[in-house]
């Protein structure tokens, strides 16, 4: 089979093409896509040959990253993407602490090439940056970061497997018509809760060092079974102040989701610890989320 290593999203596919689409449909065939290739794009221990840049320089930067993409109303792939390229070219590439922002405006122009349908402008980002930087600088270090990572961009992410994740375990439980529409609209309240905190608590993630070991999925899976416990936690909570008002939410929380598709149990519980502790110390943040 010939290897397509220009993006590195069909190389070294172990299943037939034909029988992945004639058996699944388009969502899932890419679903089975990136599975194959997390293990690929992952960046574990990006930071172990870099003498300047620190897991707390890079949290940082991380979460100045999620900022910048909200203030520029940008998709979460893109930023999810981003520092996936960040990361992936500190695995390369020695990095000074004075140019390590100047790496994090260039993967994010990266990956909105990418992804969006328009991308930032260069002064734009630049701008951001309190104009510390040259437009050649940034243009040149976007065209060492492709060239290091051999244009490989097509890298799975939190926002992909959340999406998947999501559209498949809502429309599931939504295949039973709910006949009130009170009901309905509550319960669909409830499922907007639900994807908008696990994306909460996959953006906490993104900016913890501690997380560039697991894959996105697995990340993904335990974010969302944490979200839902959350939820329902809320929800009894709440019932002992309002009895029946939020029946929906409690039904939600406490139906059984599909099996998730973890294969090893122990780094999924693994990861679930780590992300409650990552929880915990992010309490009060959390909690305002799980109110709205």
């Amino acid at each position: 089979m010939s290897r397509l290593s220009d993006s590195g999203f069909e190389e070294e596919l172990q299943i037939s093409p034909v029988k992945a689409w004639h058996e699944c449909d388009y969502e899932e065939s890419c679903f089975i896509i990136q599975r194959h290739n997390e293990l690929q794009f992952i960046a574990q221990n990006c930071l172990a040959h870099q003498p300047q840049i620190t897991a707390e320089a890079r949290s940082k930067l991380v979460s100045w990253l999620i900022a910048v993409h909200r203030q520029l109303k940008l998709s979460f792939e893109s930023c999810c993407l981003a520092v996936n390229i960040m990361d992936r070219f500190l695995i390369t590439t020695s990095v000074a602490a004075d140019c390590f922002q100047l790496l994090g405006v260039t993967s994010l122009l990266i990956a909105t090439k990418q992804v969006e349908v328009y991308s930032p402008r260069i002064t734009q980002l630049l701008s951001l940056c309190c104009n510390s930087f040259s437009r050649e600088q940034l243009c040149n270090l976007e065209c060492l970061v492709l060239l290091r990572l051999n244009f490989r961009l097509a890298a799975p992410t939190l926002a992909f497997f959340l999406d998947y994740f999501t559209s498949r375990l809502t429309g599931r439980q939504s295949g039973g018509a709910i006949s009130d529409t009170g009901a309905w609209q509550e319960h669909r309240a409830v499922e907007i809760n639900w994807k908008w905190l696990a994306c909460k608590v996959c953006e906490l993630s993104l900016a913890d060092y501690t997380f560039n070991k697991y894959m996105p999925s697995v990340i993904v899976q335990c974010a969302l079974k944490l979200a839902k416990d959350l939820l329902k936690t809320h929800s009894v909570q709440s019932t002992e102040h309002n009895t029946g008002s939020l029946k929906t939410s409690e039904s939600f929380c406490a139906e059984e989701y599909p099996p998730l598709t973890c294969e090893n149990q122990v780094l999924f519980q693994q990861c679930t610890d780590d992300l409650k502790l990552l929880l915990s110390l992010n309490q009060d943040a959390v909690q305002d989320l799980v109110r709205l």
